[in-house]
């Protein structure tokens, strides 16, 4: 993050996904309003349903996409705002409870409570990402969203607690180092879409989220304006990609370009008479095949998929809690018929999420395949709930940089 005009800021997100590395530059003034002025993006080759599985790799894919940024905005990027994602990922539901010291709920009260409620235990080889404040009570009163100089004797904090592999996150962190970033903040791929995606509305209402990825299936549950459930299902777009290629005996780069341009989960949507032509493997000549018998290939796998999202909504118990429905974003939701498909099974309104209250390259970044990184830049505004301070948060993600770099011991 730097300074940049008079009362502006340069924020930037990052978002390093298993097909793909997005960063995306804005300028961002004192109202809040956010104008995108840089995009760049890299294939990525590096991680395995969201885990760094090849540092090289993911370096090399994280600089080319940093320098399109750069060169499209106009600026040198020095500090990014990164997600994280991936099945090493949990979450759970806390709360805490404190005595209000002065009979008047203060800042200082407010932190005691939020880090009783993460006082939980945790594996050793986790760390706690996120403590994501639900709803406040205050002698028994609920609903309270913001207690500060509220009266009381007993003050009860409702969170969201989300866990990552420590060294999946060390791995995130060597590789922004090693291109010469720092890190402002770390946020879950999920919790950032929502900010992109998700209006205040839904999320009062109630809402599931449904981040597609290509590695990766990422869920968030919000009722009452806050999140209440997260999870991850590691089925996503990569595994269409393969079932395209084996069945059609077609290269992997050819099934996914093959599912971009053709793909569509409902078969019954597609006429009879569209067809396109198939790359073979080596040297044999290529082939022509129908829309419809590639939709049959591509529709089971959609269906499994979208199955295994509602299996772990009624995990959730809050199945009943979701009267705005579904919002479907990611990069592979964008295929004809998804939402429809979607509607299907889970018996409730579909729409699909793209980035909103942007400025600026928003013709572009209108697609759910920038839903996070653009939500990385709109968390930035927010103090999305993590009880440690942003100042802290720096210092410490400054000094785990400064480890990998050999500088402190």
């Amino acid at each position: 993050m730097s300074s940049r005009k008079n009362q502006e800021q340069l924020l930037v997100g990052l978002d390093i996904g298993t097909s793909k590395v997005a960063t995306i530059v804005a300028l961002v003034d004192e109202a809040g309003d956010v104008d995108i002025i840089g995009i760049g993006t890299s294939e990525c080759h590096g991680l395995k349903k969201g885990v760094v599985v090849d540092i090289e790799s993911t370096v090399q894919s994280i600089q080319r996409s940093v320098q399109e940024a750069e060169l499209m905005a106009g600026c040198e990027i020095s500090s990014v705002s990164v997600g994280v994602a991936g099945t090493h990922i949990s979450s759970m539901n806390s709360h805490g409870i404190v005595g209000i010291k002065d009979k008047e709920v203060t800042k200082s009260d407010i932190d005691r409570v939020i880090e009783a409620a993460g006082a939980v235990a945790i594996p050793a080889d986790q760390r706690i990402l996120h403590i994501i404040p639900q709803e406040y009570l205050i002698d028994d009163h609920d609903g309270i969203q913001q207690p500060l100089g509220m009266s009381g004797v007993r003050l009860e904090a409702k969170v969201h607690i989300v866990t990552c592999a420590d060294s999946a996150i060390q791995n995130v962190t060597k590789c922004i180092v090693r291109c010469g970033l720092e890190v402002d903040s770390i946020v879950l791929q999920q919790l950032a879409s929502g900010y992109a995606v998700l209006s205040k509305d839904e999320k009062d209402l109630g809402v599931c989220m449904v981040d597609i990825g290509a590695g990766t299936t990422d869920i968030s549950i919000y009722t009452g304006g806050a999140i209440r459930h997260t999870a991850i299902v590691p089925i996503a777009g990569d595994q269409v990609t393969n079932d395209i290629a084996v069945a059609i005996r077609t290269p992997t780069q050819s099934a996914e370009d093959i599912k971009i341009r053709f793909g569509c989960a409902i078969s019954q949507m597609i006429g009879t008479d569209e067809s396109f032509d198939v790359t073979s493997v080596s040297e044999r000549k290529a082939m022509k095949m129908s829309r419809q018998t590639l939709a049959e290939v591509v529709q089971p796998r959609y269906e499994e998929l979208l199955s295994l999202v509602m299996n772990e909504i009624r995990r959730s118990g809050f199945e009943e809690c979701i009267p705005a429905g579904v919002v479907l974003t990611g990069g592979a939701s964008r295929m004809e018929g998804v939402p429809e498909l979607a509607e299907e099974i889970f018996h409730a309104p579909v729409r699909l999420g793209v980035p909103k209250n942007v400025s600026g390259l928003q013709d572009v970044v209108k697609n759910p395949i920038y839903a996070a990184t653009v939500g990385l830049i709109q968390a930035g505004l927010s103090t999305y709930g993590d009880y440690k301070g942003q100042s802290d948060k720096k210092r410490w993600w400054k000094k785990l940089g400064r480890i990998f770099l050999g500088e402190v011991n």
